[in-house]
């Protein structure tokens, strides 16, 4: 599985290598067009979707791929995965075309509704966040492999809360009145996972829309740092069901 875990790593840079390509070019060069529940596509999504789905059916043709950009596969097949690769090649669109650099690759393996191993690549910011069950986190940057931590606020330290640049929420509000003293950190894509497992932030509350290949990433990345995952009302298997959007969750060092 290490094996297996750096060649996913040098995939999602490669996909990174592609997006970075239709990123710098013109916007009105980018191919972006509308999918059919108004969300943005762009020459990049498909680019990495392209690399990513052949990669993994080379390195395991028995592993089926559930991924935002390829067709859905139905509950009546899906229910019966054991294992699965759950991908988003370009988390964040929205960052994209907003040119902030806020977006990632997401690849994560779930194996009996959970992660087993998973990696999130920023291209822009060259960072990628990787983990496997029960090995750690780390991050790899500039040649260089270390691991992360996610990390409590200290007694009166303040409490850094991340939270999403394309989706503010009214029910935030609520939440945040537990804190006497909080700073909000704004970033988006499921980077907001990985601050949190670095120690950047320390929670992470998301009251708006997600699918479960927006988390299945993020989600080991941060509980192999040290934090919780907790999505409401489902059990401990929560990529095993039929329903691809995600309930609220909580990611949390606290």
């Amino acid at each position: 599985m290490k094996l297996l875990l750096q060649q996913i790593i040098q995939l999602a840079e490669q996909a990174g290598d592609a997006i970075l390509e239709v990123y710098q070019r013109d916007i009105a060069a980018q191919g972006i067009h509308a999918k059919q529940d108004d969300s943005p596509l762009t020459d990049a999504d498909l680019a990495a979707q392209q690399i990513i789905s052949a990669r993994l059916y080379q390195l395991t043709p028995d592993i089926p791929v559930l991924s935002e950009e390829a067709a859905a596969t139905p509950w009546p097949e899906r229910q019966h995965w054991q294992r699965f690769w759950l991908v988003d090649p370009l988390d964040g669109t929205k960052e994209f075309i907003k040119r902030n650099g806020e977006f990632t690759v997401n690849i994560a393996l779930i194996e009996q509704g959970k992660p087993v191993l998973g990696v999130v690549h920023a291209p822009v910011l060259e960072k990628t966040w990787a983990a496997l069950k029960g090995e750690g986190a780390l991050v790899q940057h500039q040649g260089e492999q270390y691991r992360i931590h996610a990390s409590k606020p200290k007694s009166g330290e303040t409490v850094k809360v991340v939270g999403s640049r394309s989706h503010p929420s009214p029910e935030l509000a609520g939440y945040l009145e537990q804190f006497e003293c909080y700073e909000m950190v704004p970033v988006g894509s499921s980077l907001k996972f990985c601050l949190v497992a670095e120690g950047e932030a320390h929670v992470y509350p998301r009251f708006g829309p997600t699918m479960q290949w927006d988390t299945g990433a993020g989600h080991i990345v941060a509980e192999e740092a040290g934090a919780t995952v907790a999505f409401d009302g489902l059990d401990d298997a929560p990529y095993h069901r039929e329903q691809l959007l995600n309930p609220n969750f909580l990611v949390s060092a606290l």
